[in-house]
């Protein structure tokens, strides 16, 4: 399997500007002028840290503390907004998952990354995907994360656990993507970004 991930990926990077321009949340509601009201949308750049287990690599993941202003309480990959001193989205994602789980970016094997994930809350995310030695041992960041936990891979790239949710938000039904896994409930972009890794590993 990682050797199909690294073929999937290969030639990846670096990101062009107008990569992704149609993906994201509006993939999953065309009809709607989705993103009307945003305006530009704000460089972030996140890391799918992929675990490379002997028995079966999993993916690590974190839970947002339910008292943050934004995304309280959503799961999400370690990662956030690029800040003028990052020199890449790479660069961008490796600094953001050192600061939130204590992961030492000399250690991370950079695959390469997913088209650019368009939110509707402003933002145009590039997904690096990084492959993570086993004895990694997270230290988390109290301030933005209350959890770390991990989730098979194989159970998130497999199609059958790929939902298809509806929610009202800003007064219009819209679709979005949702992976539970027992008590988590893994949703919106970051299921959205899982959907888009299980279906470039199956072209």
């Amino acid at each position: 399997m990682r050797d199909l991930i690294r073929e999937k990926l290969r030639g990846t990077l670096p990101v062009g500007p107008e990569d992704g321009a149609m993906n994201g949340d509006f993939a999953l509601n065309p009809e709607d002028n989705f993103f009307a009201d945003i305006g530009s949308f704000r460089p972030a750049a996140v890391l799918v840290p992929i675990i490379t287990r002997p028995e079966e690599m999993t993916v690590l993941l974190t839970r947002r503390p339910d008292y943050m202003n934004k995304h309280a309480g959503q799961i999400a990959f370690p990662g956030g907004g690029m800040d003028e001193a990052d020199k890449s989205p790479v660069a961008a994602a490796l600094r953001e998952a050192e600061e939130e789980v204590g992961l030492d970016p000399a250690t991370v094997e950079i695959v390469g990354r997913l088209d650019p994930y368009r939110t509707g809350t402003g933002y145009q995310i590039v997904p690096i995907v990084g492959f993570i030695t086993p004895d990694f041992e997270p230290q988390r960041c109290e301030i933005e994360v209350a959890e770390i936990f991990e989730v098979p891979f194989s159970f998130l790239m497999d199609p059958v656990n790929h939902q298809r949710h509806q929610g009202e938000w800003r007064g219009k039904k819209r679709e979005y993507y949702a992976v539970p896994y027992e008590d988590y409930y893994i949703w919106g972009a970051t299921a959205g970004m899982l959907v888009n890794l299980s279906k470039r590993l199956a072209d």
